[in-house]
């Protein structure tokens, strides 16, 4: 399971946004940051821009530790192409992000702790590492029971975001194919991401 204890929803009032897009952000009655002085509007500094950037993102994939999603960086470095484009392939094809895409969860939470349970299939054999790494062409399926689970029936049915082009679902089966690495621009985020802000932080 995360290790967040807190409220997951706190995370939008802390970095300003509606990180997943969901209508029960506290974010959508609130719209400033918790705490005596959160009213205030200060002009962020550039090394402040690049953390909230490395924040946003670390936030929107389940808050991963700081420790694993600076190897995603190290490993975005070592490939050739874009970085900041690197970063986010590394970070779609973690096993929870493709299941949360699939909409077998209604939160990145939900689906990692999918995994995490071991609940999910990848190629027919069951994998409950959440980082795993899909691979284009591997087939994602819910296991036995998992499929009629309530919370995953909801989540199907969620109209507030779509399967992104680059996975496909059959939700009668909760079995899904990752087609292919997605394009920064093919990544559904419902706020602006911006990984070279985050390359630019770890660079400096």
């Amino acid at each position: 399971m995360t290790k967040r204890l807190e409220s997951k929803h706190k995370i939008d009032r802390r970095l300003g946004v509606n990180l997943w897009g969901r209508p029960k952000s506290p974010l959508n009655k609130r719209d400033y940051r918790p705490g005596q002085h959160g009213q205030r509007r200060t002009k962020p500094s550039d090394f402040g821009t690049q953390l909230l950037a490395k924040q946003r993102l670390r936030g929107y994939y389940g808050n991963i530790g700081e420790k694993q999603f600076h190897r995603y960086y190290e490993e975005a470095m070592r490939r050739k192409g874009d970085n900041g484009e690197n970063l986010i392939q590394l970070l779609e094809r973690r096993l929870d992000a493709v299941v949360y895409r699939m909409k077998f969860s209604a939160t990145v939470f939900g689906s990692r702790q999918l995994v995490n349970h071991g609940h999910v299939m990848v190629n027919g054999k069951r994998v409950n590492i959440s980082s795993y790494q899909v691979k284009e062409g591997d087939v994602i399926e819910l296991r036995g029971k998992a499929k009629q689970m309530a919370t995953v029936l909801i989540a199907a049915e969620l109209t507030e975001r779509d399967v992104p082009d680059y996975i496909t679902v059959d939700h009668k089966e909760m079995k899904g194919t990752f087609v292919r690495v997605p394009s920064m621009d093919e990544v559904p985020y419902p706020v602006q991401m911006e990984p070279n802000l985050v390359v630019e932080y770890y660079s400096r």
